[in-house]
């Protein structure tokens, strides 16, 4: 199963981390407030009828490789200067190129021509020391996924954890199974994905299906992910109850991100740059 590839590919990264832990060497808390995610997503603005969580992204197992000539600076500057309601960034390195100091590289204020968004940790997060070194990069968010940790007092005390360092949890689903132990586990943001695990197949009906057979309860706010890439897919994705979509691949392919942000949710953004990828 993929997932278990995922989980075997963190072994090291854990394993580095219980041995920094055990030498009192864990790096230090993120001092600074950190935005709120949550409230970035129902506070969106403009012609879109989703928020977007926008993705800085350069490689995936479905893809390959997707852009890794763009630094993450200059994308999280051109999404926010094109409307993102959030970034993600992917920190996993084995399937995804990832590292976890392009948080902190995404976080500069002299990026930003106002305040600077809210950032995701995107990433297989299933331990506690994993929440604990999330906390000491400027992440507002982290991805907890339920089935890396299908027990739902595993998946909150997970949440609690990250809570108690200021930042929140988007807990992960893939059907209605996932979404009972996720409500169980008292997640407040839900991610439907909509890639099958094993097939890496994109059924967004599927994820819509999901909502409107459950929609998200007053206290929830949900997340259509994999697979958004066209106007038309944020608004069914609207109609059938989700508040903001998370989109990557279709934003870095081409090497434009911001002009492709912008043209998905309608705005304009000039970034200088020529396609790169």
């Amino acid at each position: 199963m993929l997932l278990e590839r995922f989980r075997t590919a963190k072994g090291d990264e854990i394993a580095a981390l219980r041995a920094l832990e055990a030498r009192g060497g864990l790096p230090p808390v993120f001092a600074e407030e950190r935005p709120d995610f949550m409230a970035a997503l129902c506070g969106r603005a403009g012609r879109a009828p989703l928020a977007v969580v926008a993705e800085y992204k350069r490689a995936s197992p479905s893809r390959g490789v997707i852009c890794e000539s763009l630094e993450v600076e200059d994308v999280a500057r051109q999404y926010a200067a094109a409307g993102a309601s959030a970034v993600s960034v992917l920190t996993e390195e084995a399937f995804f190129r990832g590292r976890l100091e392009y948080l902190a590289r995404a976080a500069q204020p002299a990026l930003y021509a106002g305040p600077r968004p809210p950032l995701l940790r995107k990433d297989f997060i299933f331990d506690a020391l994993q929440v604990r070194a999330t906390a000491s990069t400027p992440a507002s968010a982290l991805l907890l996924i339920v089935r890396l940790t299908p027990d739902a007092a595993v998946l909150r005390a997970l949440r609690e954890q990250a809570e108690s360092f200021g930042m929140q949890a988007v807990v992960e689903i893939f059907d209605a199974d996932d979404l009972r132990l996720a409500r169980q586990s008292g997640a407040r943001i839900i991610q439907v994905n909509a890639r099958d695990l094993e097939s890496l197949a994109v059924d967004r009906d599927a994820c819509l299906q999901l909502a409107r057979a459950c929609p998200p309860e007053a206290q929830e706010l949900w997340i259509a992910a994999s697979g958004m890439s066209q106007p038309e897919h944020l608004a069914a994705a609207a109609q059938a109850g989700y508040r903001a979509a998370l989109v990557g691949s279709a934003l870095m392919e081409n090497g434009v991100p911001g002009e492709a942000l912008a043209a998905l949710l309608g705005t304009t953004a000039k970034t200088g740059e020529n396609p790169s990828c």
